[in-house]
C-alpha cells in the first residue's frame, strides 16, 4: 500500500526521469536506434496513467476520446507542416491536458508527436517532440487543476511560452547531438539560429488559436466530458 502510494505520488517525475534516461541514450548512439527508444518514450509517458487508474480503470470512452484528440491533433499538423514553426497540434494538446488533466494530457502530446512524424518523418527527433509536446500537455492539466485555465489572457501567454519551450527542447537535442565542438558559443548560436522564424512563428500560432478558439473548444470539450462521463475524477 505504501509502494502504491509513493508510485502515484511521484508518477509523472518517474516517467519524466526514465524518458530523461532515454534522450540521454539518443544522444550518446548519435542518433541510432531512434524508433525503439521512441516507442520506448511511449510507454513512458503511459505509466502515470496507468498507475493513475491501476484501481479504477479507463473507460472506453474516455480511451475514445483521447485517440480522438490525437487524431485530431495530428490532422491539424500534417497540413500546416510546410509552414515554419506554425504546429496547430499544440492547440489540441493545451486543450487535451486542460479537459482531461496532466496524465492524459502527457499521453496525448507524447503521442502526437510520434504518430504524426509517420506522415511527416521520424528521425532521432521523434523523442525529444514526444518529451515536449508531452510536457506541454502536462503543464496544461496542472494548471487546470489550479483553475488558472479559465483565464483566456493566462493561456495566451502559457502557449505563446510553449511556442519558444518546445523549440528549446528541440535545441538542445541539436546542440548536444550534432554541434561539434560544444562550446558556450556554439551553444547560444544553435538556439538563435531557430529563434526566427520557427520559434516566434510557433509562439505566434499558439497564441493566435488560442486567442480565438480556446474559450468556445474548451466549453466543448468539458460538456462532452461531462455528457458522457469520460472522466467523473479529473480533477484528483
Amino acid at each position: 500500500m505504501k509502494q502504491s502510494s509513493l508510485l502515484n505520488r511521484y508518477r509523472l517525475l518517474i516517467a519524466l526521469l526514465l524518458m530523461a534516461v532515454f534522450l540521454l541514450f539518443i544522444v550518446l548512439l548519435k542518433g541510432k536506434h531512434y524508433l525503439l527508444f521512441s516507442f520506448m518514450c511511449l510507454i513512458c509517458s503511459l505509466l502515470p496513467a496507468y498507475w493513475r487508474f491501476e484501481h479504477d480503470p479507463i473507460s472506453t470512452q474516455t480511451l475514445m476520446f483521447v485517440a480522438v484528440l490525437i487524431a485530431l491533433a495530428v490532422a491539424t499538423r500534417v497540413p500546416l507542416g510546410a509552414i515554419p514553426g506554425v504546429q496547430g497540434a499544440s492547440f489540441v494538446v493545451i486543450l487535451s491536458g486542460v479537459s482531461l488533466g496532466p496524465e492524459l494530457g502527457f499521453i496525448t502530446g507524447s503521442t502526437t508527436a510520434l504518430v504524426s512524424n509517420m506522415f511527416m518523418g521520424q528521425g532521432p527527433w521523434t523523442p525529444w517532440q514526444m518529451v515536449a509536446w508531452g510536457l506541454m500537455g502536462l503543464t496544461a492539466g496542472l494548471f487546470m487543476k489550479a483553475r488558472l485555465s479559465h483565464s483566456l489572457i493566462f493561456m495566451i501567454v502559457f502557449a505563446c511560452v510553449w511556442g519558444y519551450l518546445f523549440g528549446w527542447i528541440m535545441d538542445l537535442w541539436y546542440a548536444l547531438a550534432y554541434v561539434s565542438p560544444l562550446t558556450i558559443k556554439s551553444f547560444i548560436l544553435a538556439f538563435a539560429a531557430s529563434f526566427f522564424p520557427f520559434d516566434t512563428f510557433h509562439a505566434a500560432s499558439n497564441a493566435f488559436l488560442i486567442a480565438l478558439f480556446y474559450k468556445p473548444w474548451e466549453k466543448l470539450f468539458h460538456r462532452l466530458v461531462t455528457k458522457y462521463n469520460i472522466l467523473p475524477d479529473k480533477n484528483q
